[in-house]
């Protein structure tokens, strides 16, 4: 199963910060974790992103993993530094209201996994 970013923007209830130009591209795979040396060692390529950390540091993670996008969640906002980093970069982000695991609820009863840990 896939969704794309559009449609997990809706699902989620979350505004788009930005990256708007890439919210039709898809993903079919989350991770979420406030600790970003989790996201490092299991997430994978595509993987949507999902955390309460609102640093620049989920934006440098983010590119590393090559990932499909971040949801910050508990209406988490990232700096205007971090904003600007992800535009520069491609990255769509967002923001809920949602905590972390009725967001992680929603996309798992849409037919989206997590990742697994190995």
């Amino acid at each position: 199963m896939t969704l794309t970013l559009r449609e997990a923007a809706r699902i989620l209830e979350a505004e788009v910060l930005g990256g708007e130009q890439c919210l039709d591209e898809t993903f079919e795979s989350c991770a979420a974790s406030d600790l970003m040396s989790d996201l490092l060692a299991f997430a994978r390529p595509g993987t949507l992103l999902l955390t309460g950390l609102a640093t620049n540091q989920t934006v440098r993670t983010a590119r590393i993993i090559e990932a499909s996008g971040i949801v910050y969640v508990r209406s988490r906002r990232p700096t205007n530094e971090g904003i600007a980093l992800a535009r520069q970069v491609g990255l769509p982000i967002l923001t809920t209201s949602l905590s972390m695991y009725a967001a992680c609820c929603r996309l798992c009863g849409r037919g989206i996994p997590g990742v697994e840990g190995r």
